[in-house]
């Protein structure tokens, strides 16, 4: 078990606050000291050069993954060289009505080298499995998929 710290300040600053008017930007802190401005999606009055709530938690999602990837790769002595993910994140109104991240796709491209070079569907269980154990994808409720992509 481990457990995990953020802080968040939001201020008023002065401006208004009434029903649809007000100051959506705020300040994450990280236990270890970063920091990230964060705010509502642009969609919703946000800021659009803040990141915002959907993002990071696709951004989480997609960490995720990657990083039990890459640990299953070195465990199986398969040299993994790049690692990316261009993956999406769909906010619609799930089955009570309510607007969530319902859907999740990861495109993760690979590259490989060495003497010991996982097949494509080598590659395809390496990532099943990367899912079935990321701690954050067992952690939501969206449908997360994962569609490798050939590099």
């Amino acid at each position: 078990m481990s457990e995990h710290h953020t802080s968040l300040s939001w201020q008023r600053d002065g401006g208004p606050f009434e029903r649809g008017n007000y100051r959506r930007e705020h300040r994450l802190s990280f236990e270890r000291g970063q920091q990230l401005r964060n705010s509502a999606a642009p969609g919703y009055g946000g800021e659009a050069d803040a990141t915002d709530p959907e993002e990071l938690l696709l951004a989480a999602v997609s960490s995720c993954h990657m990083l039990t990837f890459l640990a299953l790769c070195a465990n199986r002595s398969y040299t993994l060289d790049s690692y990316a993910d261009d993956a999406v994140a769909i906010l619609d109104k799930n089955a009570d009505g309510k607007f969530a991240v319902t859907h999740v796709q990861l495109n993760p491209r690979t590259r490989f080298s060495g003497d010991r070079v996982p097949t494509a569907e080598e590659i395809v269980l390496l990532h099943e499995r990367a899912h079935a154990n990321c701690f954050i994808a067992n952690s939501i409720r969206s449908t997360v998929e994962v569609r490798p992509q050939a590099d």
